[in-house]
């Protein structure tokens, strides 16, 4: 089983940036543990981190045929890009999408996902844990 990871903008900032709302835990960390997780159930994982919407929707785009589910945290393009939401329906590959914080405990704009409806679920407000608890939803997604 192959999952493609994608980390959206800002997340390299992970452990230095506002640790009240999303936790000490840094990127490699969290990548560390994801991979760790799969390999434990024989599935490989690219993952990547970008900052630009473009790169994010043709990762995305070329996902079809070659992952058998997506994990992304798209972090504030959550709340704004079409592209990536129209990128994910189009792959026509289950998605996932996982928030470290609870978004639906935040400030009024954050309160709504563009990227969840075309989403096969989300995971939000539990820290690194969504993504672990993203990654098992993702795995059990890709053998259906």
């Amino acid at each position: 089983m192959k999952i493609l990871v994608i980390h959206g903008p800002n997340l390299q900032l992970l452990g230095k940036r506002q640790p009240s709302i999303y936790g000490h835990a840094d990127l490699a960390s969290i990548n560390r543990d994801l991979k760790r997780r799969a390999a434990a159930r024989r599935a490989a994982l690219t993952i990547v981190q970008s900052n630009h919407e473009g790169e994010i929707v043709e990762r995305i785009g070329a996902a079809k045929d070659r992952y058998d589910a997506i994990l992304i945290n798209p972090a504030a393009y959550t709340h704004t890009s079409v592209a990536i939401r129209d990128a994910i329906e189009a792959a026509g590959v289950p998605a996932v999408e996982v928030h470290l914080s609870n978004i639906y405990a935040r400030e009024p704009f954050r309160h709504q996902s563009l990227i969840a409806p075309v989403c096969r679920g989300q995971v939000c407000g539990f820290g690194a844990a969504s993504y672990r608890l993203g990654l098992e939803a993702a795995l059990a997604l890709g053998k259906h």
